[in-house]
């Protein structure tokens, strides 16, 4: 398989990456740490691909600290979009390919309607603004990408809603959870097996293409599964949006149609709740 280098390879999905690169033996792909990759360095960068020579670039790297980016416009917009864009720019002068990582956050998600990429990008967030920049700024630049939008990622790497309710089950007899926030969780590891894929068959259908698992489910219903699953003893108590204010706003139907990258890389893509099977299977297999 081709050179790889992947960006933010400490983050949840990066991690998920090298996962699936070593069940698969895949020794061509490479995971610097942060201050080798910085993304917002463009002297480091150019390095990292003069010595990587990488035939594919993977940006996992993002501000995706939702609440905090509204007062922390600044740096969201420094990481999301210019470092998009720097990436853009090492790729074109370097001959590689990026695959580059993006969200559901780009819609407004006020329409109880599957989101085609086609749709209209309007967001109602900074993190969601900055990262509509960063594809834009991605698009502008580079022909040779792909930009796949995802959202509700979760894995046994990193911070996630499946292993916060895990931990919080385990210590309180009651969870107040928003039912009014429809969506689809996304099993990073299932996503990470979606990107090396594209890097399999070296596709070159470019574009932007929507991923996340199969189904559609809610906040509450998705908490309801992971205790369910886990046999853990926790009523899950459903509570309208206004009901939890939060710093940024979240689109309410957030559910993406994916029938562009099944037919584009023929692929099946696993139902929400038995990849969360897998999941905690693993996560309890470790305790």
């Amino acid at each position: 398989m081709n050179n790889m280098v992947v960006f933010g390879a400490s983050g949840q999905l990066g991690q998920c990456i090298k996962n699936v690169a070593h069940l698969k033996g895949i020794t061509t792909i490479d995971f610097p740490d942060e201050a080798e990759a910085n993304i917002l360095d463009t002297v480091g960068l150019n390095k990292i691909f003069e010595k990587y020579k990488p035939a594919y670039a993977i940006n996992c790297a993002a501000y995706t600290a939702v609440d905090k980016a509204e007062d922390d416009v600044e740096l969201a917009e420094k990481i999301n979009k210019t470092g998009a864009e720097n990436l853009a720019i090492q790729c074109k002068a370097h001959g590689a390919v990026l695959i580059h990582i993006s969200t559901d956050f780009v819609f407004k998600g006020d329409v109880a309607k599957p989101l085609t990429e086609d749709d209209e990008a309007k967001p109602i967030s900074v993190y969601g603004q900055t990262k509509l920049d960063g594809e834009l700024a991605v698009a502008a630049i580079l022909n040779e990408h792909f930009i796949i939008r995802t959202g509700w990622l979760y894995s046994e790497y990193a911070n996630n809603f499946v292993k916060t309710m895990l931990k919080l089950g385990s210590e309180r007899d009651e969870l107040k959870i928003i039912a009014d926030q429809v969506g689809t969780p996304t099993y990073a590891i299932d996503l990470a097996s979606f990107i090396l894929h594209i890097i399999s068959i070296e596709s070159k259908a470019y574009g932007t293409y929507h991923y996340s698992n199969e189904g559609i489910t809610s906040w509450f219903d998705f908490a309801r599964a992971i205790f369910d699953i886990a046999a853990t003893k926790v009523k899950a108590i459903p509570i309208h949006t206004d009901e939890y204010p939060t710093r940024a706003t979240r689109p309410s139907y957030s559910v993406m149609d994916k029938s562009k990258a099944k037919q584009a890389f023929n692929i099946e893509i696993p139902y929400w709740r038995d990849s969360l099977i897998k999941c905690i299977s693993k996560l309890q297999s470790q305790l």
